[in-house]
């Protein structure tokens, strides 16, 4: 592994410039985390369409826990910037968090067995909220530690990078447990007997994940520099700290515009098992098929996004993922909802594939321009108020994704009540739904969030750190600590 190497001899804050080794190890921490995204994905169809209880009800659990998640982001971000101990500032938290986040989510998925729909929903808020709470505690400190690994405006997408490869083949790992092992043949998705092993292995995949990334990096994030504590009690300064954040216009503006794209994201793929099953009859191993066609595009995306970056502005990369995201939102859904094309079962696979693998393309570039530049608007944030606050920063970009997504599962949740989707279908092994169900679906599923997607392209157009706007900022911090 590289120690941090020092590039300017009259700086007391060296460049970070991470070895390969680190930014691998580091990227493992990303498998716990997507391993939990792309596993929790099931859970709004297990408790709606399996177990059978309104999506409403469902909706507002999951609200309620990803709210609570929300809520803790900028306390555990201050925590995390004023922690000081021999293995930094990030490491401890993170650490504490793994066992935590494995019981949580394992439990979540197995709910005993007998419950009403009000013990259920009681059962899925309470784990909802220990889970997303647990997660935040090892989301905050690792993102805001890849941050500062990395000082570069090219080096910090780099490290993005690695990360956002790792979170692609945990997806697929994910994927392939749940639709080859736990979820193959008759029946699928809609077996409940076969839903806590599957959340017990992805408990011990975050476990390991999370476990390798601290061991891994400990010695790197020990060399970082580190900051003077505030004497200040947490709740006493926190409120203090997030009006000064919110003083920046760059973060605003992410934040904002992140808030809007997430509560699309959270429409979207909170509909999507009902969409795969019920819109477009794919049994499971297709719809595998289909998340390995998102996962291929991620993987097209992720290498060329940093070239992009350093070569055009990270605004740029941002503005053609969101534009691919939208694409895919609207042209065949529409399409879909207008009866023009209605292919079913293996006949919509190569409709589908193609669609998802333009979102993944998309995704993969805003996800590696967009929390490389939440990072360059950290510099800027020292430069005007002379603290470095990456913690809150990626705290509120989290708030942004959990807060936003939590609007979106429950907009879905009320939406399938509104259309007054069946509760039955979900344990009818081929159940056909009439039209006058399946169009409204469809429109609630896709072209409801492009919709959003455009506000947020919108608000993000505002956004003005350049390239030689960062280069300015770092000269003048170097200059600083000179």
């Amino acid at each position: 592994m590289a120690d941090v190497e020092t590039t300017d001899p009259f700086s007391v804050r060296p460049e970070q410039r991470p070895g390969v080794g680190v930014k691998l190890f580091y990227a493992i921490g990303n498998v716990a985390e997507q391993a939990f995204v792309t596993a929790v994905a099931f859970v709004f169809f297990y408790y709606t369409a399996v177990l059978g209880l309104s999506g409403s009800l469902v909706g507002l659990a999951l609200f309620v826990g990803l709210c609570a998640d929300a809520g803790v982001d900028p306390f555990i971000g201050s925590w995390s910037d004023n922690l000081e101990t021999r293995l930094g500032r990030r490491i401890p938290l993170m650490v504490v968090a793994a066992p935590l986040l494995a019981v949580s989510f394992g439990l979540m998925l197995s709910p005993p067995q007998g419950l009403s729909d009000l013990g259920l929903t009681a059962w899925l808020a309470v784990t909802a909220v220990a889970t997303r709470s647990f997660i935040s505690l090892f989301h905050v400190p690792y993102v805001a530690l890849g941050a500062e690994m990395a000082s570069g405006y090219a080096e910090r997408s780099s490290v993005v990078a690695y990360r956002a490869v790792a979170g692609i083949l945990a997806g697929v790992v994910v994927t392939a447990l749940a639709y080859s092992v736990f979820f193959a043949g008759e029946g699928g998705l809609q077996r409940p007997q076969n839903y806590p092993g599957f959340g017990w292995s992805i408990s011990l995949m975050m476990l390991v994940g999370i476990a390798i990334c601290c061991l891994g990096v400990a010695r790197y994030a020990s060399r970082l520099p580190q900051v003077t504590p505030v004497a200040r009690p947490l709740l006493a300064r926190l409120p203090g700290e997030v009006a000064e954040i919110f003083r920046n216009r760059s973060f605003r503006i992410l934040f904002f515009s992140a808030l809007v794209a997430y509560t699309a994201v959270g429409i979207n793929a909170t509909l999507n098992g009902h969409a795969y099953v019920f819109l477009w009859r794919l049994r499971p191993e297709t719809i595998q098929l289909i998340a390995y066609a998102y996962l291929a595009g991620l993987l097209v995306g992720v290498p060329i996004a940093p070239l992009l970056a350093a070569r055009m502005e990270k605004k740029t990369v941002v503005v053609v993922g969101l534009g691919l995201i939208i694409l895919a939102w609207t042209v065949l859904p529409l399409l879909r909802a207008a009866g023009l094309i209605t292919p079913a079962g293996v006949e919509a696979l190569p409709w589908l594939a193609a669609n998802v693998a333009i979102a993944g393309v998309g995704s993969a570039f805003t996800a590696i321009a967009y929390p490389s530049m939440m990072a360059d608007a950290a510099d800027e944030h020292e430069h005007l108020f002379g603290r470095r606050r990456e913690g809150l920063y990626f705290a509120g970009l989290g708030f942004a994704f959990k807060a936003a997504t939590g609007v979106g599962v429950l907009l879905a949740g009320f939406g399938l009540d509104f259309l007054k989707f069946p509760r039955e279908a979900g344990r009818t092994v081929g159940a056909v739904l009439p039209e006058d169900v399946l169009v409204p679906l469809t429109l609630a599923w896709a072209p409801v969030p492009a919709v959003l997607g455009m506000v947020s392209l919108v608000l993000f157009f505002a956004y003005g750190i350049s390239q030689r706007r960062h280069a300015e900022i770092a000269a003048a911090l170097r200059l600083r600590a000179a």
